[in-house]
């Protein structure tokens, strides 16, 4: 067996420890008078409908002409989208072609103090309309919570030329560009236009060349970028002085996407819905879980010695990177909505975790009964398990992945079987996804790693100490 350098079980352990802590707690400081999260825990997790409850309200057009059932369809369509946009996994969207009406359901958020239906509607801008309109006049400036101007309530030439309007854009998406005047990578908006708002856009783009069209969010000013050239084929980007970062970026593109309502919505009603577990579930859930990792841990120590202890420091890195995976811990992965599946798939990807560190440690135990030495047994034992575990969760995944596709945001089977349900069986299906990734990661890597570097040291050389006879 190749030998790992001693330090290397100190330093993967505490590596582990450290992730366990930022991914549970988090990291936050204060801006001022602002709080601000560095790193999000596990009291960032948005936890779903059944958890936590959340908000029903009732959108109609804000026309008396009835809707089409293509209009109706399109601003369902939306509405679905602005809650993927803001990482809302677990929602309910039900569309009444009868009586114009479109009922929706989503949970609260995971700072939620007030508890306000209106004020988590406006946080979706669910009933917002997005219009590209004639210079950038406005009656109303504020200050925004991060500093920033707000321009409210078009005026004068900006409030009576809409040029376009949300429907008119097919797509907008963020894409990397180069800055010219610096010549650092920035991103740009991509704006794919329909076919009338091509026609629409070439008129007004001859006519208002090295001019201003502003981009409005219902009444709120968003973007203001200066026509450069004039646009016949429909294609277009939307740059920044300094070009935009990549969220900033994101969230435009994400907003104008949005705000392709083929009419302005209104709320007819809106109340708050109690959770379907009872609030005082969660505290349960949560004591239920640390009392059965402890349960776990000691069984692990107690059957398998110091390769139980070895397990249970890469149990705590795998259930600390599924945390992280769903709470928004990394940048490049968006938080996620936990709901009571979800919290199912965490604790079957745990049990499989468990799982593949007995498997191996039953090997290395047998190998050390067969008579073979130390390091001959963690080589052997790590060998003949790998096919075994990766067999037992390869497949697993499979089913995860087929879960994710058929009950997703993005539904593969909506236009034979029609809209299903997104959340409950999407978030068993993500955390048990996640939970197989981590196993992978700690229960077979990392597992072995600090073993064959703790098997080093001269007090761990005992094969007692790994299940094998005294000697």
């Amino acid at each position: 067996m190749k030998r790992v350098p001693k330090p290397v079980f100190f330093i993967v352990a505490l590596l582990i420890l450290l992730l366990a802590f930022t991914s549970i707690f988090g990291i936050s400081g204060q801006n001022g008078d602002n709080p601000t999260t560095y790193i999000k825990g596990v009291k960032d997790i948005r936890w779903g409908i059944d958890i936590n409850g959340g908000v029903e309200t009732t959108f109609s057009p804000a026309t008396k002409t009835k809707a089409t059932k293509e209009q109706m369809d399109s601003a369902e369509s939306i509405i679905k989208l602005r809650m993927v946009n803001n990482n809302i996994t677990d929602y309910e969207v039900y569309t009444d072609y009868n009586h114009d009406r479109i009922i929706v359901r989503f949970p609260w958020k995971s700072d939620e103090k007030t508890f306000d239906p209106q004020k988590a509607i406006n946080e979706l801008s669910a009933t917002a309309l997005v219009t590209f309109r004639e210079g950038r006049e406005c009656s109303t400036q504020t200050t925004g919570s991060d500093g920033q101007p707000v321009y409210q309530n078009p005026k004068g030439v900006t409030a009576s030329d809409i040029i376009l309007q949300g429907n008119d854009v097919k797509s907008a998406k963020p894409e990397l560009t180069q800055n010219n005047t610096t010549g650092k990578a920035t991103y740009q908006i991509a704006l794919q236009l329909s076919d009338s708002g091509t026609k629409k856009f070439a008129v007004a783009t001859k006519r208002l060349k090295n001019q201003t069209i502003s981009i409005w969010m219902d009444n709120t000013m968003i973007s203001w970028p200066t026509v450069d050239d004039v646009i016949t084929d429909g294609n277009c980007v939307i740059n920044s002085p300094n070009g935009f970062s990549a969220s900033d970026a994101s969230a435009l593109a994400n907003k104008i996407n949005a705000g392709a309502l083929p009419f302005k919505l209104t709320t007819t009603s809106l109340n708050s819905i109690n959770p379907t577990l009872g609030r005082s579930s969660l505290s349960a859930m949560k004591l239920a879980g640390i009392i059965a990792f402890a349960l776990v841990a000691l069984f692990m120590i107690f059957v398998f010695r110091l390769q139980g202890l070895v397990a249970d420091i890469s149990l705590l890195g795998q259930v600390a990177l599924m945390f992280a995976a769903i709470s928004g811990y990394f940048p490049f992965v968006h938080s996620f909505t936990m709901t009571l599946p979800g919290i199912a798939g965490i604790i079957l990807s745990i049990g499989m975790g468990v799982d593949a560190n007995i498997i191996a440690a039953t090997r290395i135990r047998e190998e050390l009964w067969a008579g073979k030495t130390l390091d001959l047994a963690i080589a052997n034992g790590n060998k003949h398990s790998f096919s075994a575990i990766f067999d037992g969760n390869i497949t697993t995944a499979i089913v995860a992945i087929i879960l994710m596709l058929v009950f997703g945001p993005s539904n593969i089977l909506s236009a034979i079987f029609g809209v299903s349900t997104t959340g409950t069986i999407y978030s068993f299906g993500y955390t048990l996804l996640v939970g197989i990734i981590s196993n992978f990661v700690f229960g077979v890597f990392t597992t072995r790693l600090m073993t064959k570097s703790i098997s080093g040291f001269r007090f761990a050389r005992s094969k007692w100490l790994y299940g094998g006879p005294k000697e």
